[in-house]
This record gives structure tokens, C-alpha cells and sequence, in this order.
């Protein structure tokens, strides 16, 4: 009975939203159906994008604006100019972390797309196409807490002669050699987190290139087998030119999700050990150190390091949806 009433209040206010959205949308409908003939595309366009306006400017502008602001603060809420700037890009600790970060950027897109065209060529020429693709992709369903709790076990470590649980400590062992902490070494920590993004995203490369590998003109293969091109010649020449813009995408949708990445980092190190990027230093610093400014700082360099990252990726799109 308690638990019922501890409820109630919650399960009200979730149908109060419910309600709330219903009738905003009813209201919607009636006003469009309403609207003038002349201009009704117009009218329509314009109602139904109002709420998702306001969201975008509730949700991402108005905190964008505020988060900018909360940079050129202290601690206290003092203005420092760009105090936190300075700090960025001077204390080893934050030198550390963009460090890190450029490691992530500049290895991860490469590693992932790399891995996904090899999966790409070898599994489009198999019999179990369908389940290959299956396991290869199956990374991508799981969280990347999920993913990093996985690997944190593939490199778990235990000494005094122990038996270990570690896979990648184990086969150490099975080759004679003493098992290490492997997370606790800089830089090859940060490479063996990076590991485990390039795990889940070459499922997401392998699917995209798969697919536009598909999409290649038969006759463009066929004049080339006729040529007498070798393998090694049809991917230089032929398969990569032809899905260079779907590489492009990938690179750049893969860059964007290293930027961001934190779950990672946070479940395997905490950013411990020369660990830290970005995300994960953002969080540690507004929330652990109380340095809300500095925080502020690393998401307003973060968004610069992104938008044109973005912007690149949509000039892409369209120009292959020019090219169709």
C-alpha cells in the first residue's frame, strides 16, 4: 500500500505530460485544419515545426548559451575572463586530456573504418553473409558501459600467482610471460581503451560500406575483371573511388562519437592514469572538483571541436543526394 502511494504522485504526473502532449497536438490539428487555404502548406509547415523549435531552444540553445557564459566563471560564479581557457591549454592535467583526445580522434575513425572494409570485402563474399554480419554488428547493440565492463574483465589482472580471469593476462601466461595491470600503464592504456570503440563501431562501418560496396555499377566491375585487374587493383582502383563518399561519412560519424566518448573511459579508469578526454574531464571537473567554469570550458571546446565536423558530414550528405 505505501508503495502504491509512493507512486501515485509519479504515475499522475506521467499521465498529466501524456495529456498534455495529446492536447497539444489536438490543438495542432484543429488550428491546421483551420488555417486560411491560401498559405495552408505554410501554415502547416510552420505549426508543426513550433514544437520542435521550442524544444531546440529550450534544450540545446538556452543551456549552449548559459554553459558559454558559466566558462568565463569561477568556482564562486566570479567572472575570470578566460581564466579556464588558460587552464585548458597550460595545466598538464588538461594537456593531458587533449592529448588524449587527439590519440582517440585520430586513431579510432581509422582503426574502426579499416576493420569495417575488411569485414565489409571478406563477409559480402561469404556463404553466411547474414550471420556474419549478425556477429559483427552485434557490438553495437550493447551500451558502451555494457562493452566497457566486458573488456574491463579482458583485461582484468591478479597477482600472487593466481590463476587469471583476464583473457588478454591469460595468454600472457600461456607464453611464459608475467601478467600486468594493464589499464594502469600510460600511453597503452589509452590505446586499449581505444580498443574497445573500435570494437563496437567497425560493426557500424562494416554495415555502411557493405552497403554502398553493393551499390558499385556491375558494369564498372565487370570492364574492370575484362581489363584483367587484379584484387589488389579492384579495391585501389575501382571499390574504394567508387564508396569514397560513404568512407567520408563513416570517418566523420565515427570522429563525432569519439568526441563525445565517456562511458568508456568512466566504467573502465575514471579517467585515472592518464586516462581522461574530454567528456569524461568535463564531468570530473564540474561535478568532483566543483569546478563548474572549467567544466564549462571543456563542452565549449568540445561543441568548437564538433560543428564543423557536422557541417562537413552534411555537405557530404547533400552532395550525394545531388549526385543520384
Amino acid at each position: 500500500m505505501d508503495n502504491f502511494i509512493d507512486w501515485g504522485p509519479k504515475l499522475f504526473n506521467a499521465l498529466l505530460v501524456v495529456a498534455v502532449f495529446g492536447a497539444v497536438i489536438g490543438l495542432l490539428l484543429i488550428v491546421v485544419d483551420r488555417a486560411p487555404k491560401r498559405g495552408h502548406d505554410r501554415y502547416q509547415l510552420a505549426l508543426f515545426l513550433l514544437p520542435a523549435v521550442f524544444m531546440l531552444t529550450v534544450g540545446l540553445l538556452i543551456p549552449a548559451v548559459r554553459t558559454t557564459v558559466l566558462s568565463f566563471t569561477n568556482a564562486a560564479g566570479d567572472f575570470v575572463g578566460f581564466d579556464n581557457y588558460g587552464w585548458l591549454f597550460s595545466e598538464d592535467e588538461a594537456l593531458t586530456t587533449i592529448r588524449n583526445t587527439v590519440i582517440w580522434v585520430v586513431l579510432t575513425p581509422i582503426l574502426s573504418t579499416g576493420v569495417g572494409l575488411i569485414y565489409a570485402i571478406l563477409i559480402n563474399e561469404a556463404r553466411t553473409e547474414a550471420l556474419s554480419k549478425s556477429l559483427v554488428f552485434m557490438p553495437m547493440a550493447i551500451s558502451f558501459v555494457g562493452a566497457g565492463i566486458i573488456w574491463k574483465f579482458m583485461y582484468a589482472y591478479r597477482g600472487g600467482g593466481s590463476d587469471q580471469i583476464g583473457l588478454i593476462n591469460q595468454i600472457i601466461v600461456w607464453f611464459g610471460g608475467e601478467p600486468k595491470q594493464l589499464l594502469l600503464d600510460p600511453p597503452v592504456n589509452t590505446l586499449l581503451l581505444l580498443v574497445v570503440m573500435v570494437w563496437i563501431q567497425a560493426g557500424f562501418a562494416m554495415v555502411v560500406l557493405s552497403a554502398a560496396i553493393k551499390g558499385i555499377p556491375t558494369d564498372i566491375i565487370e570492364a574492370a575483371r575484362i581489363d584483367g585487374v587484379n584484387a589488389w587493383s579492384m579495391f585501389w582502383k575501382v571499390t574504394l573511388p567508387s564508396i569514397r563518399a560513404s568512407v567520408i561519412v563513416v570517418l566523420s560519424t565515427i570522429t563525432i562519437a569519439v568526441l563525445k566518448v565517456f562511458d568508456i573511459v568512466r566504467t573502465m579508469t575514471g579517467g585515472n592514469f592518464d586516462t581522461s578526454v574530454i567528456a569524461n574531464e568535463m564531468y570530473t571537473q564540474a561535478f568532483r572538483f566543483r569546478e563548474p567554469g572549467r567544466g564549462a570550458a571543456l563542452a565549449v571546446f568540445l561543441f568548437v571541436l564538433v560543428i564543423p565536423l557536422v557541417v562537413y558530414q552534411i555537405r557530404i550528405l547533400r552532395q550525394r543526394e545531388e549526385t543520384r
